[in-house]
């Protein structure tokens, strides 16, 4: 490929110019802001277009080092340069496929979804950013360019998330999640510092080419600092709880930023440095466990919600811990390929979702058009029930990607979930903490079991039974001749998401199934491909061991699924819900208030700091600064109304002071 740089300027530049056309044309004109046709058209070309230039550079990459695009320098300070300059490689060309892949298909759905909203030309226009901002994260070829991206798409997601901002819980989730991600975000900054006080440089090929140069014990601190920073934006423990008040945003911000891209950024992160990782075995032990309590506290949590992007969302920050295991056992290929499967199928299952909410508002509004002063959360499950009669399409698409996460075969999510449980095993035959390993699996296999069962639960309750509406809610009597089928803007991205959620997992077919056969190639062409890029550690079970494991990892899906059947699948939900919490009692009820973490922190972390703010910084503000600032301008004030004194405005004064002035001088020059 002669020059790369031309069409890598496109891949950025062109989700950006949608931005500046929408945002400005928008800001500037009226007429402009009713041209939905035109705004949805130009913003969609402004992500496919990139989508099938990176196609183009995937289908010709030849493995054989990466590409390398410089637009300009940066800055050079003291020898210190940063370049605007990207680099396509086997992880960076998949990413980016999958940002704007996934992204182009919500934009189609969003010109369905938003099609109502006065605001149509900000949300495309913050769209667009949101993806220029993710392509410069994940094509980056240097840290600091990766890092412009990462704090990007911060504040894309403050500005998405709280695009509604009239609503003052739509506002504050958006600011929850901005605060949560600078904490993350400070830590990643330091090991920015620190990696370039050692080697001089942020350039990727520079840190990882010269990982001698650090100490055992700088190793350890720079892997964890950017831990910290990666559980900010992958919503892991203890900074998780932003992504599910997340979910306050438009439904297709939520599949986009907390299903596909923004949140796999930690993933992509600690892959693309997996070569540091591999080397501080104390840090991978410590990001193993991270994601397995992560997956099984978000886990336990989603069995108890009604709201149906509040479980979609719990469940997205369980899928993250299951990312996030693999990465702390050195499955790096793992990791990448749950990102992968894990965006078809949520993003899949978000925008079933919304197909929902917007069938459940359209009902809303067609009652108060009737005169009726009806009111009911069009997000609770327990409102629903028998859509599948109504909504064909939404509600096949939806039990496609349920089952795919649920992990049944032969969908994508069962080969990457089933990965992942594999290598964890693997690594408790390892030197290092194994016995440690053997216990995650066991919280990973548990977890694999609750996300079939909650996944069936929320699947059975929405669109299997009877439509629950006119028995809970006063008024609603004929709600049900209202409901309807998405517009095929909508559904078109609904099924092409569930194909992928059906064919996206033969990318990782594990080789021990080719080997059983006598096979000796490698059927696994991820594995392969991601060769040169992430630091895996090998598989080193045995055949016989690689089948009893996927079979038992099947059956424990299987019987998730199964539970799930026999307590939902008739009208039965809150008979089943009420014999869960009999069964597990006061466990329940802290599954139920969410492990009362924002609680916590609310007592821990805010209210010590409103009150240490109140009763010392504020004191110490106005005692001491603003103390010193009047000081300052009562002193100037003080001399001033002195001097004041001898400004008469009187000439003969000021000559006289003139003749005393040259007689002083004249007195000093002979004595």
């Amino acid at each position: 490929m002669e020059s790369p740089t031309a069409l890598v300027s496109l891949i950025i530049g062109l989700p950006l110019l949608g931005f500046l056309i929408n945002g400005i044309l928008g800001l500037s004109f009226n007429g402009y802001r009713k041209q939905k046709s035109i705004i949805g058209i130009l913003s969609n070309a402004a992500v496919f277009i990139p989508f099938l230039i990176t196609a183009y550079f995937f289908l010709n990459f030849s493995g054989e080092g990466a590409i390398h695009a410089k637009l300009f320098t940066w800055f050079d300070v003291g020898g210190f340069s940063v370049d605007f300059a990207y680099q396509l490689d086997q992880l960076s060309l998949i990413m980016a496929l999958v940002v704007t892949g996934v992204g182009s298909l919500i934009h189609l759905y969003s010109i369905g979804y938003m099609a109502d909203d006065p605001g149509f030309w900000k949300y495309f226009a913050y769209l667009n950013l949101f993806i220029f901002a993710m392509l410069n994260l994940v094509l980056a070829d240097n840290l600091l360019l990766l890092f412009l991206g990462w704090e990007g798409v911060g504040l894309c997601s403050y500005l998405l998330i709280g695009y509604w901002y009239t609503d003052m819980m739509k506002s504050d989730a958006a600011k929850k999640a901005f605060l949560y991600n600078r904490v993350g975000d400070f830590a990643f900054l330091i090991a920015l510092f620190w990696i370039f006080q050692t080697v001089g440089s942020l350039n990727f090929d520079v840190i990882l080419n010269n990982l001698e140069a650090f100490s055992g014990d700088a190793v350890f601190w720079i892997a964890f600092l950017m831990f910290i920073g990666a559980t900010g934006k992958s919503a892991q423990i203890p900074l998780f709880v932003w992504l599910p008040d997340a979910m306050a945003g438009p439904t297709p911000v939520s599949a986009l930023i907390h299903a596909a891209t923004m949140v796999t950024s930690g993933i992509y992160l600690i892959t693309r440095m997996s070569s540091m990782y591999v080397i501080s075995p104390e840090v991978m032990m410590i990001i193993a466990v991270i994601g397995a309590l992560t997956a099984i506290v978000a886990a336990t949590i989603a069995i108890t919600q009604y709201d149906i992007k509040g479980v979609l969302a719990y469940s997205t920050v369980s899928q993250l811990g299951f990312m996030f295991l693999a990465l702390g056992a050195g499955a790096y290929t793992a990791a990448l390929f749950h990102v992968i499967t894990h965006a078809f199928f949520k993003a899949c299952l978000f925008l079933g979702s919304g197909s929902v909410i917007h069938t459940m508002h359209h009902v809303e509004h067609k009652l108060h058009d009737k005169g009726k002063d009806v009111h009911f959360d069009p997000q609770d499950i327990r409102n629903m029930g028998g859509l599948r009669k109504y909504m064909p399409s939404t509600y096949k698409t939806f039990l496609i990607a349920t089952v795919a996460i649920a992990g049944i075969p032969p969908l994508a999510g069962f080969f990457s979930k089933d990965e992942i449980l594999m290598h964890t095993f693997n690594m408790g035959f390892g030197e290092f903490a194994g016995a440690m390993y053997f216990m995650l699996w066991g919280v990973a296999t548990i977890t694999a079991f609750l996300t079939a069962f909650y996944m069936f639960r929320l699947t059975l309750t929405t669109f299997h039974g009877s439509f629950k509406l006119p028995q809970r809610v006063k008024g609603a009597e004929d709600a049900e001749e209202y409901l309807h089928e998405s517009p095929s803007s909508m559904t078109v991205p609904l099924w092409s998401l569930a194909g992928l959620s059906i064919v996206g997992g033969f990318i990782g077919v594990p080789n021990f199934i080719s080997k059983t056969f006598g096979g000796e190639g490698a059927i696994n062409w991820l594995g392969s491909y991601m060769s040169p890029i992430a630091a895996d550690i090998p598989l080193t079970l045995s055949i016989p061991a690689e089948w009893v494991l996927m079979i038992f990892a099947t059956a424990v899906a299987v019987a998730g699924v199964y539970v799930s059947f026999r307590m939902y699948a008739d009208d039965g939900q809150e008979a089943a819900d009420a014999k869960i919490s009999s069964t597990f009692g006061e466990l329940y009820q802290v599954w139920k208030d969410k492990y009362s973490l924002d609680e916590v922190y609310e007592g821990m972390i805010v209210q010590p700091t409103v009150k240490f703010s109140d009763r010392v910084l504020a004191v110490f503000d106005l005692k001491f600064i603003d103390g010193f600032v009047n000081a300052v301008g009562g002193t100037v004030r003080l001399i001033g109304s002195l001097l004041r004194y001898i400004q008469t405005g009187i000439a003969s004064n000021y000559a006289l002071f003139m003749i005393l002035g040259v007689i002083l001088v004249l007195a000093l020059l002979l004595f």
